[in-house]
């Protein structure tokens, strides 16, 4: 059995994972406001079993997987420059492997999801920014400064003047389009309340919606011709919801359809794995560092 947390900005998530990605126990905790505090809770979790092969991680921050140094930390500064895996050493006599929790979730679809079998996919992942994962030939593709598959810095425009650009990670964000959509109907901003509301076609939640698929769509194009992937997943809290993967595929069409220059067809699907996605995928990184023989402590 194997230790696995997803170390996220509001909670950690941890889960006990046997080697075939069944999950035997799941539970989470709120994140603690400090490094300190956040080992002294996952090694604390750790002394409570006694048949842990190993402790996986997922976490926020680009992570550079041979030093195993969290460089930014995104909703969690504090990690910045930090090493999980040697804090936690200290404390756990066991092999812990760090990955980003974009590209943990890219992994557990190579594993057990909606990429598995393809060779070139494409993970994007909408949360509160656009997390993204490459699959190159089977394997995740980081990059030579690890920033492969960052498509929350890629960008939709730049002013003239200014220089200031607009960013994917604003204007792919699911929360600021359901911040928004809640906004302007004057109701409380959920998730579940903003997709009633698109569901049922109130005309000002389904044109901001359609617009923010818009903007996915244009995006979604421009990485099918750059990387020609097999497959593009769609991730996130609100890829259950299956309006949008159908309105991101009809935007899609209506694009090609009034730019007959655009020959490219993405093949866009849901992925398989929600919250569970960064566990799975830090655990089958974990394997991957195994086989690779790269688990020892640094």
């Amino acid at each position: 059995m194997y230790l696995v947390f997803d170390i996220g900005g509001t909670f950690v998530k941890h889960a006990l994972i046997d080697s075939l990605g069944n999950i035997h126990t799941k539970n989470k905790y709120y994140t603690p406001d400090n490094i300190n505090f956040l080992i002294e809770s996952m090694s604390n979790l750790y002394s409570e079993f006694s048949n842990v092969k190993g402790i996986a991680v997922s976490c926020p921050g680009i992570v550079d997987t041979k030093t195993a140094t969290i460089y930014h930390g995104g909703a969690l500064p504090y990690l910045h420059n930090k090493n999980i895996k040697r804090l936690l050493e200290r404390r756990c006599d066991v092999p812990i492997p760090i990955e980003n929790d974009a590209k943990s979730a890219a992994l557990a679809e190579l594993w057990l999801g909606s990429v598995k079998g393809h060779s070139n996919a494409v993970v994007l992942v909408l949360g509160s920014a656009v997390g993204g994962g490459l699959i190159i030939n089977g394997k995740l593709y980081r990059g030579k400064n690890l920033s492969a598959g960052e498509v929350s810095y890629m960008m939709n425009g730049i002013n003239f003047s200014s220089l200031k650009a607009d960013f994917l990670g604003v204007t792919g964000s699911a929360v600021e389009m359901i911040n928004k959509i809640a906004n302007a109907r004057g109701i409380e901003s959920s998730g579940q309340q903003v997709f009633e509301l698109i569901n049922g076609g109130d005309s000002e939640a389904k044109s901001i919606f359609e617009e923010y698929c818009l903007n996915l769509a244009i995006h979604i194009l421009n990485l099918q011709y750059l990387l020609d992937p097999e497959v593009i997943a769609i991730g996130g809290g609100i890829s259950v919801q299956p309006i949008v993967e159908k309105t991101i595929k009809q935007v899609i069409a209506n694009i090609q359809i009034n730019n007959p220059i655009h020959y490219a067809r993405p093949n866009v699907v849901t992925c398989k794995f929600q919250s569970d996605a960064n566990l799975l995928g830090a655990l089958y990184n974990f394997f991957q560092c195994e086989q690779q023989n790269v688990l020892s402590p640094n």
